[in-house]
């Protein structure tokens, strides 16, 4: 310990049993004095914690089957921990036409984005110790590169100033890491420091500086977190289902299989080469139920559960090409194919391998995976999948099967609300679902809901897509104590008491907005919750209704799937300037109406545009719609 203070996993087991023994074997005062056996017990308790954050994160106990995870993040080196960098997994085919390409391609020929892997902790290195400043690094490394390690510089906002993005599959964290995301934020001043649940099951951490990214890179891969490959041209989240292994009409359990898609992209957190130059972001969803909980329809590949008609195995029916943009939104399209949930690893590598190696590097609004199958006919596309996998994994050939028919097909199922409290499977268990306005925690909010967790469901949380929370496990007969707890109870976390309290707040959905992001057109979190609020208190509603936010039209917020969507746009308003009346151009929004989730879901469309976002126009027009559509009185 003289020589190396930091606990590594798994080597806190090694060290405590080591220490254990020592203390038992040796009768020297002066070793129970440095290790008394109060200090030894809590030591056994943090090292317990740990393993616990990391297996409830899928981090395997098997070190044989992943890298050495007794290395720290910063000693990690090319040629050793990653054979190559990205580009050289590029064929020379794909390589001219990155040439020929748009400006992202060629900087990524210039240095690729997974070079930020060590990069980032040489930066942070040299600016702690005075040797540079984030101002002095090479743009196109502080703003672009560094994506590729999860940063995201916010330079027109926040200058100097980083938000971290993170892969937490299946949504699932621990209080452990709660604590750990609130130690990393709250180093830094209130208004800048905070936490944000995504649209992708995720979390991100707001107002870093790069000289502290090294301890919080080691802290998040120690604790079975990652923060690589989490921007620019990679894999996001994988999303699955929020109440995986609790759910009474679960079809299949998504989170060893959102964990293993995930360390197939990610060399298990430490970060893949392999996977970090393709055309255009990708995103995959698992679903686990006929809810659809994780939005397979807006996904590049979505996996809906149905059993094969001959076997009555449980697979996956895939649907490809879901995804918004600026220029074109599109829900997923059937592929026609069919996998056994063994299949679905080795399937998913080999759609990301012929997306990279055929996918196109020219227009990045025309890059995305439909792009592709568009240009090639979903007949040619599917027959390259199914050729490339069967190449690769010869002992699977022939198992890509046609689509299997839903047995459910003609009936119908309504999406559930996961807010509030509902039986799972196990006998005397039950999960709960919180309100996270608009998917923003504080720091000491977030040790109060790890302190919640570790009280009552054994240190787990589930994030949703709907950016709220769910306490899992929570036995029966504690139920009544979680909903009095003051924290629920105090006016911003809520934890509603049946199906239609706070109607307009449990369905709040909004991106970050033009407090952080520099493309974001309007502000949109503290908008949409003063929104909400004042009109919750003035109407009556029937049910509730999903309002989502989203601060331009790449829709991070994903406006089109909501009941009511609000998307950041050019508006004017009437203005006396020098004693004439003139149309001054103010922040706007254009409404969407109609969109739906869940089974049979469908995007909806523009209904107004151009609305001011002052609440003065705004309110009226939210009123109108809301009386007219959805029954309010």
């Amino acid at each position: 310990p003289q020589h190396d203070t930091r606990l590594r996993m798994p080597s806190p087991r090694l060290l405590l049993a080591s220490l254990a023994a020592i203390a038992i074997a040796t009768p020297q005062p002066a070793l129970r004095t440095r290790i008394s056996p109060t200090r030894l017990q809590a030591l056994v308790q943090a090292s317990q914690r740990l393993r616990a954050a990391r297996a409830i994160a899928g981090f395997s106990e098997d070190e044989s089957a992943t890298p050495d995870m007794n290395k720290l993040a910063h000693e990690r080196e090319f040629g050793v921990d990653w054979p190559k960098t990205g580009t050289e997994y590029l064929s020379e085919e794909t390589i001219e036409r990155a040439k020929k390409g748009n400006k992202a391609e060629k900087m990524k020929l210039a240095k690729c984005g997974s070079m930020a892997f060590k990069e980032v902790h040489e930066f942070a290195a040299a600016i702690r110790e005075g040797k540079t400043t984030w101002e002095e690094l090479d743009i196109d490394d502080a703003d672009i590169r560094l994506k590729w390690s999860g940063l995201f510089h916010r330079r027109k906002r926040t200058p100097g100033r980083f938000m971290m993005r993170l892969k937490v599959p299946n949504g699932i964290v621990t209080s452990e890491h709660m604590r750990f995301f609130a130690d990393s934020v709250g180093r830094y001043p209130a208004e800048v420091g905070v936490i944000d649940i995504t649209t992708r099951q995720n979390i991100q951490l707001r107002g870093l500086e790069l000289q502290d990214a090294t301890d919080i890179i080691d802290g998040l891969q120690s604790r079975g977190l990652s923060n690589v490959q989490t921007g620019m041209d990679n894999v996001r989240n994988l999303v699955g289902n929020p109440i995986a292994g609790l759910d009474p009409h679960e079809q299949i359990d998504t989170r060893q299989i959102c964990k293993d898609i995930d360390n197939m992209i990610t060399n298990h957190g430490i970060g893949n080469p392999a996977m970090t130059n393709l055309p255009r972001k990708f995103n995959i969803a698992v679903s686990g139920s006929r809810d659809d909980f994780a939005h397979t329809s807006i996904n590049d590949i979505g996996l809906r559960p149905c059993p094969n008609k001959e076997t009555g195995e449980m697979g996956f029916n895939v649907i490809v090409g879901g995804y918004f943009s600026i220029k074109r939104v599109m829900e997923s399209i059937p592929m026609n194919v069919w996998l056994k949930p063994d299949d679905v690893v080795p399937f998913c590598k080999t759609m990301l391998e012929v997306f990279r190696d055929n996918g196109a590097r020219g227009d990045r609004q025309k890059a995305r995976l439909i792009w592709l199958i568009e240009d090639m006919g979903m007949e040619a596309f599917k027959s390259l999948v199914t050729k490339e996998f069967d190449a690769a994994n010869p002992s699977k050939a022939g198992n890509l099967l046609d689509a299997q028919p839903e047995p459910w097909a003609g009936t119908t199922w309504e999406k559930r609300d996961l807010l509030g409290v509902h039986a799972q499977k196990q006998e005397g268990k039950s999960f709960v679902g919180a309100i996270v306005p608009v998917g923003r925690i504080l720091p000491d909010e977030a040790r109060a809901l790890a302190d919640i967790a570790d009280k009552y469901s054994a240190g787990e949380l589930r994030l949703t897509v709907e950016q709220n929370v769910i306490f899992p496990n929570v036995a029966n007969d504690q139920v009544e104590a979680l909903l009095k707890e003051p924290f629920f109870n105090t006016g911003k976390y809520v934890i509603p008491g049946n199906a239609i309290d706070s109607p307009l707040s449990r369905g709040l959905v909004s991106c970050t907005g033009a407090q952080f992001c520099g493309i974001a057109l309007i502000e949109t979190k503290n908008r949409a919750m003063e929104l909400s609020k004042k009109l919750e208190e003035k109407l009556k509603l029937p049910a509730p209704v999903r309002i989502h936010w989203t601060g331009c039209p790449n829709s991070c917020g994903q406006a089109q799937i909501a009941d009511i969507g609000l998307m950041g746009a050019p508006a004017r308003i009437e203005k006396e300037v020098d004693g004439k009346m003139k149309k001054v151009a103010v922040e706007g929004v254009n409404i969407f109406l109609g969109g739906k989730v869940g089974e049979d879901p469908f995007l909806g469309e523009v209904y107004k545009k151009g609305i001011p976002a002052d609440f003065e126009y705004l309110m009226p027009v939210m009123e109108e719609i809301l009386k007219e559509k959805f029954g309010a009185v």
